[in-house]
């Protein structure tokens, strides 16, 4: 996906599905139209009545076409968790804006910021921030925001930081040479006999006969996978 933002909408413990799609109808179809999946990261019964009511909301009734995944994507979950970083390190800065007229701007009020600073910043993988490619125009930002920016920017490339590290430490990419024997996961591999549900999670051991690049192999195969292609990303093979 080329051209990826964020919408971010304050909640309370409280709000039911109900309170939930009328934020979203309000904040949110009204600015970027009917939505086509729902991905959620939370209680699957809650999005399903979130979803259901967000319809009665817009007067018609749910499409058996559209499309409803009660979990959650990497995507989704990384700029979530990326999200929460921001803040609760945002609140570790201890920001606070006072004005003369005694408002006080906190982390819940500046949640908003975050998401300017996270959709004006450019992004590696595209050359261009995400508002740039929603609305092909660059955002002006307010010169007395500065010092929020600051803030957010640090937090933003923190957490960003500390995720890249979490990765780093917890994603090791396995080694593997040619000639050597392995599995290969069958949750890529249609059409093997038997239940899906007690066929093996792996079928093999197979040879490894090249490897491309740093991210897949490619294998000999025989028996039932010897009309399959070859090539697996080594997410999905294991010694």
């Amino acid at each position: 996906m080329i051209r990826v933002t964020i919408h971010v909408l304050l909640l309370c413990n409280d709000y039911t599905a109900m309170d939930t799609a009328l934020l979203m109808r309000n904040r949110l179809i009204s600015n970027t139209g009917l939505l086509t999946n729902i991905i959620s990261y939370g209680d699957p019964k809650f999005t399903s009545a979130l979803w259901t009511d967000l319809y009665k909301l817009l007067g018609t009734k749910l499409s058996f076409s559209t499309t409803y995944h009660p979990k959650t994507d990497g995507l989704a979950e990384k700029m979530i968790q990326t999200l929460e970083e921001m803040i609760s390190r945002l609140c570790a800065y201890g920001l606070e804006i006072k004005y003369s007229d005694g408002f006080t701007h906190d982390w819940c009020t500046l949640i908003t910021v975050l998401k300017l600073v996270y959709k004006t910043s450019i992004h590696a993988s595209t050359g261009k921030n995400p508002a740039m490619w929603e609305k092909g125009l660059k955002a002006k930002l307010p010169l007395l925001l500065d010092k929020v920016r600051h803030h957010a920017n640090q937090s933003m490339n923190d957490a960003f930081e500390y995720a890249k590290q979490k990765l780093d430490k917890s994603h090791k990419a396995p080694e593997f040479k040619v000639g050597e024997l392995i599995l290969v996961s069958t949750l890529s591999v249609n059409n093997i006999k038997g239940q899906k549900k007690l066929k093996d999670s792996f079928a093999g051991p197979f040879i490894i006969k090249a490897l491309h690049g740093k991210n897949a192999v490619q294998v000999q195969l025989s028996g039932e996978l010897e009309r399959k292609h070859p090539t697996f990303h080594l997410s999905l093979v294991k010694h």
